[in-house]
């Protein structure tokens, strides 16, 4: 039995939440119901592997199996925004993303939708790479059947500490999850391939900082270390953390970043050896980065 067809009445398990909504009669835990799409653009500010030039071609899938409190994408990750489509639909949004010189799909908090996007795949696969765009909260069975599909797996690691993934983001197993679930993306692409600064084929690691939180990003770092070393994928650390969502209201979470935050972790990084990655400056603190969510290319 498949973990979901979303167009067909199912028992939904495509996340670790298994809550089993029949969907796409009735919302998930993700708050998704069918397949619905916020936008579908090309995007440069992304990692510049994935952005390159051109930019990469980007869609926004709508719903989230997290509810973090500082997403920034919150209009579409919990309150839903998006447009219904088809996997037809969704396969011609690849082909003219491709047409227009993007380097990559790029498919933006896909879990819930995993199911529909290799149908999609199915009807048309582009000739340039599918980067698969994750909180990291996988099910490994869900990245196992992803591996004939999925060239690139971009995917947070927001937490060491289960006790702030509960706070924050409500789950209570991220640790445990998202660290078997990098396990399975690195043993499908164990080695980048980069090919005129394009990435082709790999990982990418983020790990988004948030403020006075530092101690479990230092957490974070040393587990990637120790866990899974530094030369089999790129890692990303991100500084861009601003209030967003939920987040004001948040004693912790009201602020952003201090410059000695980061220059903690940056310096972190480099002394336990990663050297292939990318770390943003304090200047990204910001909402601009963030784009529209007004149903452009859908």
């Amino acid at each position: 039995m498949s973990l979901v067809d979303t167009d067909k009445n199912s028992s939904c398990r495509l996340c670790p939440r298994r809550c089993g909504a029949n969907r796409p009669l009735a919302k998930g835990a993700c708050g998704a119901t069918g397949l619905r799409v916020a936008r579908a653009a090309l995007h440069a500010w992304e990692e510049p592997i994935i952005s390159g030039t051109n930019g990469s071609g980007t869609i926004f899938f709508s719903g989230c199996p997290l509810k973090c409190l500082f997403c920034q994408n919150y209009d579409i990750s919990a309150l839903g925004f998006g447009k219904d489509i088809s996997v037809r639909q969704l396969a011609d949004i690849f082909r003219r993303l491709e047409g227009e010189g993007a380097h990559n799909i790029n498919l933006v908090s896909p879990t819930q939708h995993s199911s529909a996007i290799k149908r999609a795949l199915d009807i048309y696969r582009p000739s340039v790479p599918i980067v698969y765009n994750t909180n990291g909260y996988e099910l490994t069975e869900v990245i196992d059947g992803l591996k004939d599909y999925v060239d690139i797996y971009l995917t947070d690691f927001k937490y060491y500490d289960d006790k702030l993934a509960a706070e924050y983001s409500g789950v209570s197993d991220y640790y445990t999850v998202a660290t078997a679930a990098l396990n399975e993306m690195l043993r499908q692409k164990p080695t980048p391939i980069i090919e005129n600064s394009i990435m082709k084929k790999g990982v990418i690691v983020r790990h988004l900082a948030l403020p006075s939180h530092i101690d479990d990003s230092k957490n974070v770092l040393m587990h990637l270390q120790q866990s899974f070393g530094t030369d089999s994928y790129y890692l990303s650390l991100l500084f861009q953390y601003t209030p967003m969502g939920n987040a004001s209201r948040h004693a912790h979470l009201n602020r952003s970043l201090t410059p000695l935050e980061c220059k903690y972790l940056h310096s972190l990084s480099q002394k336990l050896g990663f050297e292939k990655g990318f770390v943003q400056d304090i200047s990204s603190a910001t909402d601009f980065f963030t784009p529209d969510f007004d149903l452009t290319g859908v």
